[in-house]
């Protein structure tokens, strides 16, 4: 049953977090886009959040790789979130692994609140470890849903983010220019070369 906005904050709200992983290319922030595309159509309160870091495509926008875009608020900390949020009833959060680990407490007391809480965010980093607070993120998570890439070199899928360069930062910005999905096992040959 739909209850109109008014009718619905006067309920009882139950909030939750959902976890949206996956490598590079894999659809992530496509998914995430989606589904708050969903939640806007059903008339909630939607807010959405980005780490100020991530300039890729734009400042402000959160930019899929299909060029599919919805309008975020970049932040510096995870807690400016809990300063931020007004009267949202669904939260979007992209580039997860960015954060700091506050972002696992920010999620959790905004699921407190009544909230539902998206995040999407790389599950492992370039060298195909946990990657941030993600791993913190997935097991409090009441659904997490991992995407799968095309492997670029076999064509299997693809669950490892693999970089073509020999830069050893752990955080470092770009696109098909700089990284390839790949599966574990085209992963594991590249990882030999390096």
């Amino acid at each position: 049953m739909f209850l109109e906005p008014s009718l619905r904050s006067a309920q009882h709200k139950k909030g939750w977090i959902e976890v949206v992983c996956g490598s590079m290319f894999s659809g992530k922030t496509e998914e995430l886009i989606r589904r708050l595309n969903r939640a806007r159509i059903a008339n909630l309160i939607v807010e959405i959040y980005k780490p100020s870091v991530d300039t890729r495509y734009h400042e402000t926008e959160i930019v899929s790789h299909n060029s599919n875009t919805i309008n975020s608020t970049p932040v510096n900390s995870s807690l400016n979130i809990l300063l931020m949020t007004k009267d949202a009833e669904v939260i979007g959060i992209d580039e997860a692994q960015f954060f700091d680990n506050e972002i696992v407490y920010v999620c959790e007391t905004l699921a407190q609140r009544g909230v539902r809480v998206i995040i999407a965010g790389l599950d492992m980093d370039y060298l195909g470890k946990p990657f941030g607070p993600m791993p913190a993120l997935m097991a409090i998570a009441e659904y997490v849903t991992k995407v799968h890439a095309i492997c670029m070199v076999c064509g299997d899928l693809a669950t490892h983010t693999y970089r073509k360069t020999n830069d050893n930062a752990l955080v470092m910005l770009g696109e098909k220019d700089i990284y390839e999905a790949r599966c574990r096992n085209c992963f594991n040959e590249g990882m030999k070369r390096i």
